[in-house]
């Protein structure tokens, strides 16, 4: 049996603007080629029979048909007796492929290790734990402790808030998750940034939002960096989209950081069209050497309109992904709103958790100082190494976030990426972070990790790295249209 099935219409959504000048098959072929290299359609998927997909697509049979013989040929889908058609990445074992690739490094997961003082702070807030026996232990708002410390948090940011502004979550994307389905209906408009992470275009495309790319752009030289501030505000003005993701402090995966006056700006815009803006604010503490204060996004709001600036934080980043607590900052009518729909689908988030992130939060202060520490020479480290063994890549400059946005200077990051795997190297290709199969020129690559486990992993690039300039991909053409 295929991990997953997708139907006709889940690999409609996936594929998005395919089509090309050339032949209907080839154009078809050379997407679903690009969503497996990087990662959007799972090795061991399931295809939909040829029929269903041509339908769906308003394609012949035929052309499907023998779109599916070129995945074939070129070894990246299978048949299997019983179970139809299944992808596969070529050059990994169906054993290997089954049991997941050993990895120098997974590369994918932009994340620190876990904050060492953790299990002491969990051992004590296991001690806290028979005080909130006495309850049922369903908190969709969370405890009472959890959401009042949240909001001096905020406070001692210097943005004034109140525990009735504050819902926890089970992590970030949960919190992402649920605002989409609470403010987005099917076609409306959603303003996203591009490059942004993949998780939250997912889970707004799944809401039935209509994305709005707005590009930003790494500090690279000769780039203007940050974000596009002209076709941001025309697409708040013109296109009136209902909701707006933004990360404007050390933005996944460019770094970037939004100025003081260009957030003014954009929440201006946002209230005359009345769009709510969520700020995600998983990375944005996690400074290393910016100059100057960045108050949070939502101080720069309208006082009249609460309502339109929405915050998301987590300590997924700062100390442990493991640990999933997130929370949602909005105004406190919204706040009774999330909670009714929440319930539909889970009825909190686990209370022992909630009691180590209350402690945790005395101490973040602390915290975020050692892991600034941490991450400032982690980036020293791989900017030194990716100038000494990539010489053609630009490198752009960031002053915190966990991510440097790599410009190749060639159209091959999903070919770099398959090189990689192939090495025990397990890294995501840049259309991962776009949409329709945009910035195959660009490689995100993480600093976050210790200084054992990142000289292997550039060692395993590396050898990536040259085994493609020996031996290249066949260029699709496809990929060339689209970078």
């Amino acid at each position: 049996m295929p991990s997953h099935q997708l139907s006709a219409r889940g690999l409609e959504s996936l594929l998005g603007q395919w089509r090309t000048s050339g032949p209907a098959y080839r154009a078809l072929a050379d997407r679903i080629r690009l969503l497996t290299l990087d990662g959007r359609i799972p090795g061991g998927s399931g295809l939909p029979a040829e029929r269903d997909l041509g339908t769906r697509l308003g394609l012949s049979r035929t052309t499907v048909t023998a779109a599916y013989r070129e995945l074939r040929d070129a070894g990246f889908l299978v048949s299997v007796q019983g179970s139809g058609s299944q992808t596969r990445l070529p050059g990994i074992s169906a054993a290997a492929e089954a049991a997941g690739a050993v990895a120098v490094l997974d590369l994918g997961k932009a994340v620190l290790p876990a904050w060492p003082g953790l299990a002491e702070v969990a051992a004590l807030a296991a001690a806290d734990l028979p005080g909130q026996l006495g309850g049922s232990g369903f908190e969709p708002l969370g405890i009472p402790e959890l959401r009042r410390a949240i909001a001096e948090r905020y406070r001692a940011r210097g943005l004034p808030t109140e525990p009735e502004q504050i819902m926890v979550t089970v992590g970030a994307q949960h919190a992402i998750a649920l605002l989409a389905r609470v403010l987005v209906s099917r076609g409306d408009r959603v303003l996203i940034e591009t490059p942004t992470y993949p998780h939250a275009s997912e889970a707004l495309r799944a809401a039935g939002g209509r994305l709005m790319p707005v590009s930003v752009t790494a500090a690279l030289p000769g780039a203007d960096a940050g974000w596009d501030e002209s076709a941001l505000l025309q697409t708040l003005d013109r296109s009136n989209p209902v909701l707006g993701y933004l990360m404007p402090d050390f933005q996944n995966p460019t770094g970037q950081s939004m100025p003081v006056a260009q957030r003014e700006r954009v929440l201006a815009a946002a209230a005359r069209q009345g769009t709510v803006l969520i700020n995600d604010e998983t990375i944005g503490e996690l400074d290393i050497d910016r100059a100057g204060e960045y108050p949070p996004f939502a101080a720069s709001a309208d006082p009249a309109r609460p309502d339109l600036a929405i915050t998301v934080g987590s300590v997924g980043k700062s100390v442990w992904g493991g640990l999933r607590v997130g929370w949602i900052r909005a105004d406190p009518g919204f706040i009774r709103k999330l909670a009714a729909a929440r319930l539909v689908n889970d009825l909190g988030t686990p209370v022992l958790e909630q009691l180590i992130v209350v402690r945790l939060l005395a101490e973040l202060p602390a915290i975020l100082e050692s892991r600034r520490a941490l991450l400032r020479a982690g980036r020293d480290s791989l900017v030194a190494g990716l100038a000494e063994r990539f010489p053609e890549w630009q490198v752009p400059l960031v002053d915190g976030g966990v991510t440097l946005w790599v410009n190749l200077a060639s159209p091959v990051s999903s070919q770099l990426a398959l090189a990689a795997r192939a090495q025990g190297l397990l890294l995501p290709a840049g259309p991962q972070f776009g949409t329709d199969g945009a910035f195959e020129r660009f490689l995100r690559i993480p600093f976050c990790y210790g200084p054992e486990e990142m000289p292997r992993a550039l060692d395993a690039l590396a050898l990536a790295w040259e085994s493609l300039l020996r031996h290249p991909l066949p260029d699709t053409g496809y990929l060339a249209d689209v970078v």
